[in-house]
């Protein structure tokens, strides 16, 4: 006689369970890899991809920023984010996607570029990854920074403590000159990030996009004039 599942383990097996997917292509928008096509496996269980209006409206703002930087890419996803930045001159990426199967996609786009010298995918959680991390920073080259925190937006619900601890982080840890970008649905309330007046926030809903770039003695006006610029462009 089969044994019954109880109702709550059936949905639990429902939503642990991977549909069969088709692979999925998405275009990289600017920079010397501009056209160029990333697969990803199309499960949007597994990834969210940014829409490609809203990286382009993102990278209008920001892809001026990513020369020389070192991009780390938090939820990397399809890596479609950190791979736009190192066309637009990203010096070099570290991409954190716990997936395995998604890393391995996200590996083989890196070799289509041939971009295996400055980008690295690790396979881990970007919580721990990013705790074990800060603990004593020891990046890939010397550089300012450019982080991509772009969560499932799920975890600013069910993990908001979480998530915003992981922001803050990595805001207090920024070297002169980085930059901090934060991908959240239109839910989530800027006042819960660090010293959340020095955010730029922009809204593609239901995507909402929070940028801050620290204040230095050099890049405080260019900054807000970009910000300005990148309004009247929209």
């Amino acid at each position: 006689m089969a044994k019954r599942i109880p109702a709550k383990h059936q949905h639990d097996r429902k939503k642990n369970s991977r549909p069969a997917t088709t692979a999925t292509q998405l275009r990289i928008i600017g920079g010397r890899h501009r056209g160029r096509q990333l697969v990803y496996s199309g499960d949007q269980v597994t990834t969210r991809p940014m829409k490609d209006d809203v990286r382009e409206s993102l990278f209008n703002l920001v892809g001026g920023w990513m020369e020389g930087k070192w991009v780390v890419d938090l939820f990397a996803g399809t890596g479609a984010v950190a791979l736009e930045a190192v066309s637009r001159g990203a010096a070099a990426a570290t991409l954190i996607e716990r997936h395995f199967p998604t890393a391995r996609l996200i590996r083989e786009n890196v070799a289509a570029l041939q971009e295996q010298e400055r980008v690295t995918v690790e396979t881990s959680d970007a919580l721990f990854w990013s705790r074990q991390f800060l603990k004593s920073p020891q990046p890939p080259i010397a550089a300012p920074w450019a982080v991509f925190c772009c969560p499932p937006w799920p975890m600013f619900m069910h993990q908001r403590e979480e998530i915003v601890g992981l922001i803050d982080s990595w805001y207090r840890a920024l070297p002169p000159d980085s930059l901090l970008i934060v991908e959240s649905d239109v839910q989530f309330d800027p006042k819960h990030l660090p010293d959340p007046d020095s955010w730029r926030i922009r809204d593609y809903p239901p995507a909402r996009v929070c940028v801050v770039r620290p204040i230095g003695e050099n890049n405080a006006e260019n900054y807000l004039r970009l910000w300005e610029e990148s309004n009247e462009s929209s």
